[in-house]
C-alpha cells in the first residue's frame, strides 16, 4: 500500500471518512468515493451486458478519460450459499453493474496500484466484515 499516494487521493477527491475504510492490506472505497472519484475525472463509463441469466450476470465496462480506453468486467453469481457465488443479492446485472463501474474506474485511474480496492469486488471487502476503520 502507498499511504503517501492514498492520502493525495483522498485529498485530491474530497473524499470523507465515510467513503473509505482500511482493510488488512488494502484501501477500500465506497460506491459514494467511486462515484465522486468518477464525476471529478469525468470518467465516462459505457456496459455491455455480456450474460444476464437468473442467478449469473455478466458485464463489460469501458471507461473513457480524454483519449485513453480501458475495458474491464464485473460479475455476480447468486449461489445456495456465500460458499456457491460472490453475492447473495437477487440484483446480479445490478452487482455485476456495479462491479464493472468500479473497476473500470479503478484501473483507468491506476488506483490498483497503489493498493485500493472497491467495496463491492468481494464479500470480504465489505465493511462490516472489517473492524479497523479509517
Amino acid at each position: 500500500m502507498n499511504t503517501e499516494k492514498i492520502k493525495e487521493m483522498y485529498l485530491k477527491y474530497e473524499l470523507e471518512k465515510e467513503d473509505v475504510f482500511k482493510h488488512q492490506h488494502y484501501v477500500i472505497l465506497k460506491l459514494s468515493a467511486i462515484e465522486k472519484i468518477s464525476a471529478y475525472e469525468s470518467i465516462v463509463i459505457r456496459y455491455e451486458v455480456i450474460k444476464c441469466e437468473k442467478n449469473y450476470a455478466g458485464v463489460k465496462a469501458i471507461a473513457i478519460k480524454g483519449n485513453k480506453v480501458i475495458e474491464t468486467f464485473g460479475s455476480a453469481l447468486r449461489g445456495d450459499t456465500y460458499k456457491d457465488g460472490n453475492t447473495n443479492s437477487h440484483y446480479v446485472l445490478e452487482m455485476a453493474e456495479k462491479r464493472s463501474f468500479a473497476r473500470a474506474t479503478l484501473k483507468i485511474l491506476g488506483l490498483y496500484e497503489i493498493g485500493v480496492k472497491s467495496e463491492d469486488e468481494s464479500e470480504d471487502f465489505k465493511k462490516s466484515n472489517n473492524q479497523i476503520n479509517k
